[in-house]
């Protein structure tokens, strides 16, 4: 099979995929993948998107076993000799490359980070992370290579270098982007090493990417919606470009009218905007339009969670949770507690349900898992809350604070009708806290937590001056926390958002660098340092 008619065969798979019709998609693949490198990328992908969702040993093993044959027939067609190293010294060398060969390179990159994607999953230990690191190493020296081709190659097929270019710019951009997101320290180390992380350039790569009439296009456009409707909104401030990720999103949801990804997407905007009824709508459209990857639902039912909790749905954010428990292999700790949590929050508790809540909790630790030797940060704040809940049988506002350390409020604050009832509550519960400080055996852990989501509440409901207020009594009060260490350095942190919103730039880098120079050791701390970074 020539070239175009392999890249031709690839985009339709790619369009079949995208209209989640997933098994015509792989049979269309299939018959070339050990002879055709687009073919061989095209089939690998479908399984390593399948292994990735559903996390079962068998899936993992198939898309390893595809991925490794992907890049035995990419490495077939690929310029093995040492022009790697030769380019920066004699471009005319790049015009040697035949087309073929150049297009291998960018498939054997996209299957390398594949593979290296999944070796961190097939065996949880150290030394496959070391082993996935070193394929990502290898795979972003190829996507540098392929884009100084693209930049210093002649072209004499304008059709064949516009597909090449889309894919060089989708890895380029999604490298640079995602990286740009890592913490200071990180992010220092790896440009040391030879990565970049210039999140500006790899947006605009991005973009030049998703206006192209090429095969990558579309999953630019995808890159480009998830990471300014989820990725700011869970590492970052919450500060997405929603009008421009629309304006990328609204061609797509017309020519993949049924597309359950895109549909998602659409939910996802209107959950961002604070349109949470709508959102529940795209949400369930989305399930409704494929049942082959019953395992995409999942991400469609944790957004549904999460909007039934904006909307104070106690009962049905805890029903999605036990589905996803039930259901998902990603985390059964992680689902098990905000399945518990979730119910706290349902007012007239009675004897019985309060039993079932300390069953619930007894489980989380139990489930806990361990990847390299380590639990997930989320998991063992899980656990601690649950040991606390075992110990006392209470915990305060477990439900808002869920929300609060999942960068919730970010979207909560969109709609003032969603925050002035948390406020309400909030409120409420810092008055009880008050009468019965004496009888409180942890009064001061909850008293800031509940003073936090006070200040966050504030902040969004356009009262700066009590909001700061209340972050800096929860500062004040960190030698009295005897368990959510987490807390003041979180305070901090709001702190220096609140005066960055406010343009105070030098109080506002202050409290930042203050966060992750002064505070050590609390439970998601690496989860703060990425929002610190995304202000910094």
């Amino acid at each position: 099979m020539d070239l175009p008619t392999a890249i031709a065969e690839a985009i339709e798979g790619l369009d079949l995929f995208l209209n989640c019709r997933f098994a015509q998609a792989k049979s269309l693949m299939q018959p070339w993948k050990d002879h055709s490198p687009y073919h061989a990328l095209g089939y690998g992908t479908i399984l390593f998107m399948q292994a990735m969702m559903t996390f079962e040993k068998e899936d993992i093993k198939q898309a390893v076993v595809n991925l490794k044959s992907a890049i035995s027939v990419c490495n077939r067609y690929r310029r093995r000799e040492s022009w790697l190293e030769t380019l920066s010294q004699k471009k005319a060398q790049v015009n040697q490359l035949t087309e073929v060969e150049i297009h291998s390179e960018l498939c054997y990159a996209e299957c390398l980070l594949q593979r290296a994607c999944l070796t961190f999953v097939e065996d949880e230990s150290l030394i496959n992370f070391v082993k996935g690191a070193i394929k990502i190493k290898n795979c972003h020296s190829c996507y540098k290579q392929c884009l100084y081709i693209m930049e210093n190659r002649t072209w004499e097929d304008p059709a064949l270098k516009v597909h090449f270019e889309s894919g060089v710019r989708l890895g380029v951009g999604a490298f640079n982007v995602m990286i740009s997101l890592l913490p200071g320290k990180i992010l220092k180390l790896l440009e040391f090493v030879g990565f970049s992380g210039n999140k500006a350039f790899g947006l605009s790569q991005l973009q030049l990417g998703a206006d192209l009439d090429s095969l990558r296009a579309p999953l630019c456009s995808l890159y480009l919606i998830g990471y300014h409707t989820v990725v700011l909104y869970i590492l970052g401030l919450g500060d997405g470009d929603l009008e421009l990720a629309d304006r990328i999103l609204q061609p797509c949801l017309k020519k993949y009218p049924q597309g359950a990804l895109f549909l998602f997407f659409a939910g996802r905007m209107a959950e961002v905007r604070g349109n949470v009824p709508e959102a529940i709508v795209k949400f369930e459209e989305s399930i409704v339009a494929q049942s082959e990857w019953r395992q995409f639902h999942h991400l469609c039912y944790w957004e549904l969670m999460w909007c039934h909790a904006f909307l104070g749905d106690w009962l049905m954010a805890a029903s999605y949770a036990e589905r996803l428990f039930n259901e998902s292999k990603w985390s059964k700790a992680c689902y098990m507690y905000q399945r518990a949590a979730f119910l706290v929050m349902c007012e007239d508790q009675t004897e019985d349900s309060r039993r079932n809540l300390l069953s619930l909790f007894r489980q989380v630790p139990v489930l806990k898992q361990r990847i390299a030797g380590k639990s997930l940060p989320i998991e063992k704040f899980a656990v601690d809350k649950s040991a606390r809940y075992e110990e006392h049988q209470s915990l305060i506002l477990p439900g808002y604070e869920l929300i609060y350390v999942w960068n919730g409020f970010t979207i909560l604050g969109r709609c003032r009708a969603l925050v002035e009832p948390v406020l309400a509550r909030v409120e409420a519960t810092l008055q009880e806290l008050d009468r019965e400080k004496d009888s409180t055996p942890l009064y001061y852990d909850d008293w800031c937590l509940a003073t936090v989501l006070k200040g966050v509440c504030l902040k969004y409901l356009d009262h700066p001056t009590e909001a700061e207020g209340c972050f800096q009594e929860v500062v004040k009060c960190a030698p009295q926390i005897q368990n959510d260490q987490y807390l003041p350095a979180y305070a901090c942190a709001e702190l220096g958002f609140l005066y960055l919103q406010q343009s105070r730039l030098q109080e506002a880098k202050h409290h930042l660098e203050k966060v992750l120079t002064q505070y050590r050791g609390y439970r998601l701390e690496s989860r703060l340092h990425f929002r610190v970074q995304a202000a910094l």
